[in-house]
């Protein structure tokens, strides 16, 4: 039995080695994110997730547990994924400047014919940016591949005043309830 990430993420990747995750495969969904219209932010992720899972589930053994995430930032009732360009960015690290705005993992674990798939909300809190410190941190390049325009676990963290919920949900995958996921499947991660 392997147990196989559906993420080209560095940092769920890299939260899966930090687990020490035994038999662990990286075989990233490839498909086209189509999210659906109309649902709360934690059925949206969910979706996101189940797609990615049942994409690299389609591929893998049947005994391999597969693991797919994905994550956005909400705010105004809006998904803030990864920022297209430069200019985009900048605009969702100026709306998230000196305010609050939540964060939404869904993750979805497939083992053989069973699928789970579940949520987790984490609060942020921004203080407040200035334009010049917007620009310097999207020149390192950072914020280009992350949900929301930043990276908590990076130099992204300067800005974060106060997380209320799971900080591995702000990086990308809630581990607490990941590994409650997986026992619910028969696998022990400890």
């Amino acid at each position: 039995m392997n147990i196989v990430l559906a993420s080209s993420s560095p940092r769920r990747k890299e939260l899966m080695e930090m687990l020490e995750v035994p038999n662990l495969k990286i075989l990233p969904a490839k498909g086209e994110e189509i999210p659906p219209e109309h649902v709360s932010p934690g059925e949206l992720v969910k979706a996101l997730s189940r797609a990615k899972a049942g994409e690299v589930a389609a591929l893998c053994e049947p005994d391999d547990v597969i693991i797919g995430a994905d994550t956005i930032v909400w705010v105004d009732g809006q998904a803030y994924g990864k920022p297209r360009d430069e200019e985009h960015a900048a605009r969702m690290l100026r709306r998230l400047s000196g305010d609050c705005h939540e964060v939404y993992t869904g993750v979805t674990v497939i083992r053989g014919e069973s699928c789970i798939s579940q949520f987790e909300r984490s609060l942020v809190r921004f203080r407040k940016l200035e334009e010049d410190e917007i620009q310097h941190y999207i020149a390192t390049g950072e914020p280009m591949d992350k949900a929301g325009a930043y990276g908590a676990q990076g130099r992204g963290a300067l800005f974060v005043e106060h997380i209320e919920g799971d900080f591995f949900n702000v990086m990308g995958l809630p581990l607490c309830r990941l590994g409650k996921m997986l026992k619910e499947q028969g696998v022990n991660i400890l």
